[in-house]
């Protein structure tokens, strides 16, 4: 069963930046296209970005031009450089597969204060 462990969240002001990481068991990684996935409090599980086994990349417009998904096959990893952050930001941030859904993993909590 594929494993999904998320890392990288904290407290951050409003302006600043962080780096998720989404480190993925198994070996399906290289061969699909990955996603982070955010829940604010009390709103809908929302795909910020996914990014395709080639590198190819799609936004939500409300991230378009700050955040930057990438990903490195050979370590089995997905980031999320999150930059110009805002407090509509905030919430749990989740990688998984685009297209093949595995359990989800814990998830990494991202707070944007003002």
């Amino acid at each position: 069963q594929v494993q999904l462990v998320e890392s990288g969240g904290g407290l951050v002001q409003a302006g600043g930046s962080l780096r998720l990481s989404c480190l993925a068991s198994g070996n399906i990684f290289s061969r699909n296209t990955m996603g982070w996935y955010r829940q604010a409090p009390e709103k809908q599980l929302e795909l910020v970005a996914h990014i395709t086994p080639a590198g190819s990349t799609t936004y939500a417009d409300s991230v378009k031009d700050r955040f930057t998904i990438s990903r490195d096959n050979a370590k089995n990893t997905v980031y999320l450089q999150m930059s110009s952050l805002k407090p509509e930001d905030t919430g749990v941030y989740y990688c998984n597969y685009f297209l093949l859904r595995q359990p989800w993993g814990q998830g990494t909590r991202v707070t944007v204060s003002s």
